[in-house]
């Protein structure tokens, strides 16, 4: 594969901090860390480090957390598309609060408008979700390119990412998540996007619910220390996670939903065949792969998606 996987949306800087969440800056005078973050910049790290060309296509500015992003993304291998870097843009924050868990809750500092949207020649796969995909006026541009890509030969994969602070009413986001799966050949869900999007719905009515749409083919549902749930129109399959450590659980999602990208990847299901041979096997394997490299996450501080080498090194 030479043309890159095409991410959208948000790359932002995560500030993250214990206890109150008052944190400000780098260096904080509670401690916090301030650490590249976004969602889809995260998947897009996370595609890179697993060894699949990335394109992102976002918006930050030329500020001292701009730069760092910028940093970030470059030094992972990243490519980003024309507009990107906008030195009129101030870079979006997110200030993450750490639970005794390691659970992070978030609080978001965003602006989302993303540049032109366009598809290259070969391109595999479009991946989208979170703040992106919900925040206006960039969501719109979103949907509207999603819809344009109906006859072309490139899987759509989305994550909603759900976040109750930006966006508190379910069942228009829902309504709106539903939108973008008609555009889409795979939905990941979390189980925390489930008890918000959807709440009393258990995870295989949720599944059913979004399979009844002509495009969507698969759906995985994540269960933190769960593992993971993946059902498509003809296998279902669960998923355990491995025993771990965890250090937080910050861009774990991310780093499945980048794992996962790259197991179908691997097997040859992106592209023009926009996941047609997803046998109850396939389906467990990307799975697994995916909750492995999760969980490599939730080992570290932060949104530390592994590389293919590490991930190979970890669970062979």
């Amino acid at each position: 594969m030479t043309t890159p996987v095409l991410v959208i949306g948000e790359a932002l800087v995560d500030i993250v901090s214990s206890g109150n969440g008052n944190g400000s800056g780098r260096n904080g005078k509670n401690g916090s860390k301030a650490t590249p973050g976004g969602s889809p910049a995260n998947v897009a790290v996370g595609l890179a480090r697993l060894g699949l060309p990335t394109e992102l296509v976002t918006r930050f500015g030329t500020d001292p957390y701009g730069d760092q992003l910028g940093a970030h993304l470059f030094g992972n291998g990243v490519q980003l598309s024309p507009g990107s870097v906008d030195p009129t843009f101030r870079t979006s924050t997110a200030t993450a609060t750490l639970d005794a868990a390691g659970v992070a809750s978030y609080r978001f500092d965003i602006a989302w408008e993303p540049p032109a949207l366009s598809l290259r020649r070969g391109c595999p796969a479009v991946h989208t979700g979170s703040i992106a995909t919900v925040l206006e006026p960039g969501a719109a541009a979103i949907r509207t390119f999603l819809a344009s890509l109906a006859d072309q030969p490139v899987t759509v994969t989305l994550d909603p990412n759900a976040r109750p602070t930006i966006t508190p009413d379910a069942e228009s986001t829902w309504a709106a998540v539903r939108v973008l799966a008609a555009s889409a050949d795979l939905v990941k869900l979390s189980d925390e996007d489930c008890e918000f999007l959807r709440p009393g719905m258990s995870p295989d009515e949720i599944a059913a619910e979004l399979l009844s749409i002509d495009r969507t083919k698969c759906v995985v549902i994540t269960r933190g220390g769960e593992g993971a749930i993946g059902i498509s129109r003809g296998a279902r399959v669960e998923v355990s996670a491995p025993a771990i450590k965890v250090v937080d659980t910050v861009g774990a999602g991310d780093s499945f939903m980048s794992a996962l990208i790259a197991g179908l990847q691997a097997r040859g299901l992106l592209g023009d065949v926009r996941l047609e041979g997803l046998d109850e096997q396939t389906l467990h394997d990307v799975v697994d792969y995916a909750v492995k490299a999760a969980a490599i996450t939730c080992t570290r501080h932060g949104a530390d998606p592994p590389t293919a080498a590490e991930h190979t090194a970890t669970w062979g």
